[in-house]
């Protein structure tokens, strides 16, 4: 390399070559360039709009060196708008589809320093098992093996994968003719805590204060929904409504034995969230801010981020959580289990739908398996 520059995007190489680096939220990113290959990565994942940047900004610059183009990406569902699942299925885009799942790649995992070829061979063939085995089948069809998977009607979070068959308490239910219940809460336990997503109160009529609460024992690695609120406040009444939520999670560390006592409460450093967190640390409220890393992606990845800790059941619902019912909006029911079992992946009705209670479940279990600055 001769020289780079981050700020303008360029590598200068020593043969006399340059690398250009464009961001697609540039509609006319490469326009007026002309280039012998182009890279599109994690094309999948780009702007409904992919298409007409790939004709009108990209391919018109690989005209002049008879130039050529790979994109390359995971799948992202079944969707035809879709600028991969394009490329790969509709042939007039003239691509050409070179398809290989993740065990294809003889180099992951990597190999350990001094280990036998006859050792990494069985390590490499046990690490792909046990994926398979942890996730959703969905989700290991189309994280690691690459096919374009079509989420649509499939419920994410099933309720079998968050009870247990043994009878312990609460009120059971027959899923494939086998009974199912919650569990009863723990006599000893790690540490409690609370997540709290709160109403912006913008215009979104669907939106409400959730607030879910978590109890977790590390030597079970298991994380138990002890209860939930959802409630309708105005912004002037949420710092009023704050504090009775620690109340709840003293209670919980008494009745629990938490020997780490309670964490706090996480929120949403965004919108009427960061008011909250202002006006708690004000009266020294333990209160912590859920990292931008994890509120910055969209429920859908956030959902697929924990389906694996959903599937091989670290986490399951409380008798009082499972058992709940509350009226929001003129309408009884449990919501917590409504929203989080009803959750469907790319589904187009889902801005529609109050999904509160969802946010604060896959936070609780991000941050409690997924994020080492939470828990």
């Amino acid at each position: 390399m001769l020289a780079s520059s981050k700020v303008d995007g360029v590598i200068r190489t020593t043969t006399g070559g340059r690398i250009d680096f464009w961001t697609l939220n540039d509609e006319n990113a490469g326009r007026s360039r002309k280039y012998r290959r182009a890279g599109i990565d994690e094309s999948a994942f780009t702007a409904p709009n992919m298409m007409d940047i790939w004709k009108r900004s990209i391919k018109p610059t690989l005209l002049d060196y008879s130039g050529r183009v790979i994109t390359a990406s995971n799948t992202n569902g079944v969707d035809t708008e879709n600028f991969l699942w394009q490329v790969c299925n509709q042939p007039e885009h003239g691509f050409i589809e070179y398809h290989a799942p993740s065990m294809s790649n003889p180099l992951i995992p990597l190999r350990e320093p001094g280990e036998s070829n006859e050792g990494y061979a069985a390590r490499r063939l046990k690490v792909f098992e046990d994926l398979q085995k942890a996730e959703h089948p969905l989700v290991w069809q189309q994280e690691y093996l690459a096919d374009f998977v079509d989420w649509s009607g499939i419920a994410f979070f099933g309720l079998d994968k968050l009870l247990v068959t043994n009878p312990v308490a609460g009120t059971g239910k027959v899923i494939d003719g086998v009974t199912h219940y919650p569990l009863e809460l723990p006599d000893k336990c790690d540490t409690v805590f609370a997540v709290v997503d709160s109403a912006t109160k913008t215009g979104k009529d669907n939106d409400g204060t959730a607030c879910t609460y978590f109890v977790y024992t590390s030597y079970l690695k298991q994380l138990i929904v002890a209860d939930w609120e959802l409630v309708q406040i105005e912004g002037a009444s949420l710092e009023e409504w704050l504090p009775t939520v620690s109340v709840r999670l003293e209670e919980l560390a008494r009745r629990c034995g938490a020997r780490e006592g309670s964490r706090g409460v996480f929120i949403e450093d965004k919108d009427s969230g960061q008011i909250l967190l202002q006006q708690a640390r004000k009266h020294r409220m333990p209160v912590t801010a859920i990292p931008s890393g994890l509120t910055a992606i969209g429920k859908d990845e956030r959902a697929l981020s924990v389906s694996s800790h959903v599937f091989t059941g670290r986490v399951k619902l409380g008798v009082e959580a499972y058992d709940k019912t509350t009226v929001f909006k003129k309408t009884s029911r449990n919501h917590l289990v409504s929203q989080v079992t009803g959750f469907r992946i790319g589904d187009p009705a889902a801005a529609k739908r109050a999904d509160d209670l969802l946010d604060t479940f896959t936070y609780g279990v991000a941050l409690t398996f997924g994020d080492s600055r939470g828990l």
